[in-house]
């Protein structure tokens, strides 16, 4: 009798499950850098089915609530998470950890997540102090730092008023790129006596200097400004500033201005544009951080790529 009860039990109980309605849920995959993954699988682990995200990173599938689903993707680590987890969710994003690689190192978001604004800060010194410091995404990270101040600001010291966090990261910011084209300045000069002696060869000519010296004696100022918005040579910039010996006060007086107006700008428009779009067209800049950073990288390197065309020293 026993066994004739449990075999009707578990009868009615397969039915049950086999006949209840399916859930259909929606929702977002994206890595821990907010970029969205296409091509996920998605696998209900009760009855097998498998769904793949579109290029949005978003995926629709149907199961119960108290299923469990498995998430995977080549390079990324397994996840497995339930439907009603998901369904409690605001937002309904899952988040899929993206497995280490040295691209990581161009994506702003990377540092951060990882370093948060200390990072950002030595970051900031490192692009303008330090020769190895010319491939950091400097433009893009100052402009996701404004979109992520208040998270930023909560690490150290935030103050719970949107404005004066923001003002603090812009000061603390603009001092590390002080420091940083201050010390770039320093090397210079230390080693610019002895570039004088050397020998012309296939990369080096006596007369480059010399024209750099000139042109810094007429542009000095503004060229020290303006190469705190372009990459690479915002590296360089305050190096051949000391080598052939730019005027130490009139180098400091430009080095604060440009540190200033750069910082403050590219925070500010970050923290403030992505209000603005969120407000107006209710467009959340976090979740098109990819083609921002292009976006900018497009922008600070024109003037370069617009010199080399026009084939003009």
């Amino acid at each position: 009798m026993k066994k004739i009860l449990a075999l009707i039990t578990s009868i009615l109980l397969f039915n049950c499950y086999a006949f209840a309605q399916l859930d259909s849920v929606t929702f977002k995959i994206q890595n821990q850098y907010q970029a969205e993954i296409s091509d996920v699988s998605v696998t209900v682990l009760n009855s097998g089915k498998i769904f793949t995200s579109n290029e949005r990173g978003i995926v629709t599938i149907e199961a119960n609530s108290s299923d469990s689903i498995q998430i995977t993707k080549e390079k990324h680590d397994k996840l497995i998470t339930t439907i009603q987890q998901i369904i409690n969710q605001k937002h309904k994003i899952v988040i899929l950890h993206k497995a280490f690689t040295w691209k990581d190192l161009l994506t702003p978001m990377f540092y951060i997540i990882n370093g948060g604004l200390w990072l950002l800060l030595f970051i900031v010194f490192a692009e303008t102090g330090l020769f190895a410091g010319f491939f950091l995404p400097g433009d893009s990270l100052l402009f996701v730092a404004g979109i992520f101040s208040n998270m930023l600001a909560s690490h150290l010291f935030d103050t719970g008023s949107d404005f004066i966090n923001l003002f603090l990261i812009i000061a603390l910011i603009a001092t590390a790129g002080i420091l940083g084209n201050t010390v770039g300045y320093w090397f210079g000069r230390k080693v610019g006596p002895t570039m004088y002696h050397w020998k012309d060869n296939l990369l080096f000519k006596k007369k480059y200097l010399n024209e750099a010296h000139d042109f810094y004696e007429k542009h000095g100022g503004g060229a020290i400004v303006i190469a705190r918005f372009i990459p690479i040579i915002r590296t360089f910039a305050p190096i051949v500033a000391g080598i052939v010996d730019m005027n130490k006060k009139k180098f400091v007086v430009y080095n604060i201005i440009g540190s200033l107006a750069w910082s403050a700008s590219m925070v500010a428009a970050g923290h403030y544009l992505d209000k603005l779009f969120i407000d107006k067209f209710e467009i959340d800049l976090k979740k098109h951080l990819e083609l921002i950073v292009i976006i900018i990288i497009i922008i600070s390197t024109a003037p370069v790529i617009l010199k080399l065309i026009k084939k003009k020293k």
